[in-house]
């Protein structure tokens, strides 16, 4: 089990890239990652969505849980809490956690956010909720990082955050891009030290 999963929701692009960031820093840290996203949720009883999207990864399923050596979960902030459409593929995992399978796995999280105070850690830690139940281990981001002590964009110990601004428009800094890069590599080395 080489494959970590880089699972993630996006609605303006921000947090795909951030995830395109964390697989990078799996990828060079000799892992596989695997991306993969949740479609949207909808008030609306009868809307479906493709079973395929129209661009970026496929949508998740448990088994691309069952099957990964470690988990990075990125979403942008709501209201400093994770997106409803992450929220709502979590609450689908509790036969998981009847079986323990994600038991002992690491995991990480990071997120994007319209304002530099809008929740970003809150919305780590709220991600974190699901994953400590189902026995993951929590890794974040420790101040060996130097960019967490010189950023003036996003970028928390305990995950990748991205200040993404009010019209969402900004871009992923120098800083950011460095941290999530930096969280893959961290994910990707303890996931291959715990699986060997």
């Amino acid at each position: 089990m080489r494959d970590i999963l880089v699972l993630y929701y996006t609605h303006h692009g921000a947090t795909r890239e951030m995830a395109q960031l964390v697989a990078r820093g799996i990828e060079q840290a000799g892992a596989c990652a695997r991306l993969r996203t949740v479609p949207r949720v909808s008030a609306v009883c009868e809307a479906t969505a493709p079973a395929i999207p129209a661009a970026g990864a496929p949508y998740a399923e448990l088994r691309d849980l069952e099957e990964c050596a470690g988990l990075a979960l990125g979403s942008p902030t709501r209201f400093g809490n994770m997106a409803a459409p992450m929220k709502y593929f979590w609450d689908s995992t509790s036969g998981l956690w009847l079986k323990g399978t994600l038991a002992g796995k690491p995991a990480a999280v990071f997120t994007s956010t319209a304002s530099l105070h809008g929740g970003q850690e809150t919305t780590l830690i709220s991600m974190m909720l699901p994953l400590l139940h189902h026995g993951m281990l929590i890794v974040g981001l420790p101040y060996t990082a130097p960019e967490l002590l010189t950023t003036s964009t996003g970028g928390t110990p305990y995950g990748p955050s991205h200040h993404a601004g009010a019209a969402s428009d900004l871009p992923v800094s120098e800083h950011e891009r460095r941290l999530c890069i930096a969280l893959g590599k961290r994910l990707a080395e303890i996931a291959l030290r715990l699986s060997a």
